[in-house]
Formats: structure tokens, C-alpha cells, sequence
């Protein structure tokens, strides 16, 4: 009765008849967390080669065909240099102030370059026009280089206007 449910082995467990309906049949603590961390590792491995993909194994060539896109664009742009121009700044005082500016105008491709070329004059007068009017404190600091990229960025536009100028770049400004 009560002797026979007593453990004979002295080991705390339960007869052969108990255990079968304490015990679940789950695995031990050491091969669960062993079980979890290879599937970490396999997971991130995973996600690592899909992401990365360095053997092009999913997806073609993507990786190669990205790299090699902005050496294509970077080579499609043309470039137009402008002459030299030396304006008289706007002043207040009786103090004369000069800006020196050497521009170049970065188009869609190689062939707008040479549309550029009879525009060449009344890209001086439109530029001219606007530099003049300039005070030294419009140019001072980063933001005054870009309003005046900006705004000569728009008179060329306008000026061209079939034709359009991506960018306006400056080799050389001095202000003195």
C-alpha cells in the first residue's frame, strides 16, 4: 500500500508507474538551447548570404550590375567651361569689391555640349546681370555658394531653354 509508493532507490523519483504520467517526453534543457543557437546561426548565415549574396547565387548579378551603374552615368554627363568672368560687387561704402569666377556647366550628355556653344554670349549677359548685383554678404558662407549655384543654375536654364544644364560647378571663385 503506502510501502509500495515509498522509493526504494533514494533518489527522489517516483515508481516506474507514477513517472510514466509526471514525465513528458521533451527534450533536455542542453539540446534544446543547442537545438536553438544552430538555428540562430543558420538563420543569420542565411539571411547574411541573401542579403550580401557575394557568389551572385540569388539573383543573377545584381550586385555587380549596381556597382558598375553609377560609373556608366558618371561618364554620360558632358561638361561645358565658360569663360572667366571679373564682376564689381554692389557695395555701400566706397570700398570696390571683385568677384572672379571660373564656371562649368555639367549637362544630360555629350551632344547638348556643342548646342551650348552659340548660347555662349547671352549665358555672359544673363550671368553678368546677376553677378553684379551682389553684395559681399550674399556670398558669404556655404548657403550664399549655393543660392548662387542655385540662381545661376536657373538663368542658364532659361536661357537654353530647349537644351538643360544639370548642374553648375565652379572651378574657381575668389572674392576680393
Amino acid at each position: 500500500m503506502a510501502e509500495d509508493e515509498i522509493d526504494e532507490t533514494g533518489d527522489g523519483e517516483a515508481s516506474e508507474s507514477e513517472g510514466e504520467g509526471k514525465k513528458s517526453r521533451l527534450p533536455s534543457k542542453k539540446v534544446m538551447i543547442i537545438a536553438a543557437a544552430a538555428l540562430l546561426v543558420l538563420a543569420g548565415g542565411g539571411a547574411g548570404m541573401f542579403l550580401l549574396d557575394p557568389f551572385g547565387l540569388f539573383g543573377g548579378d545584381k550586385a555587380g550590375a549596381e556597382q558598375t551603374a553609377p560609373k556608366k552615368q558618371a561618364n554620360k554627363y558632358g561638361y561645358y567651361d565658360l569663360p572667366e568672368m571679373v564682376v564689381n560687387l554692389t557695395s555701400e561704402k566706397g570700398r570696390k569689391h571683385f568677384l572672379k569666377v571660373n564656371v562649368t556647366l555639367q549637362v544630360q550628355d555629350r551632344l547638348t555640349v556643342a548646342m551650348l556653344k552659340p548660347y555662349e554670349p547671352a549665358l555672359q549677359d544673363a550671368f553678368q546681370g546677376y553677378l553684379r548685383e551682389l553684395r559681399m554678404e550674399d556670398l558669404e558662407g556655404s548657403a550664399g555658394l549655393y543660392r548662387l549655384k542655385t540662381e545661376l543654375l536657373k538663368r542658364v536654364n532659361t536661357t537654353v531653354y530647349p537644351q538643360k544644364a544639370e548642374a553648375v560647378l565652379f572651378k574657381q571663385i575668389i572674392v576680393q
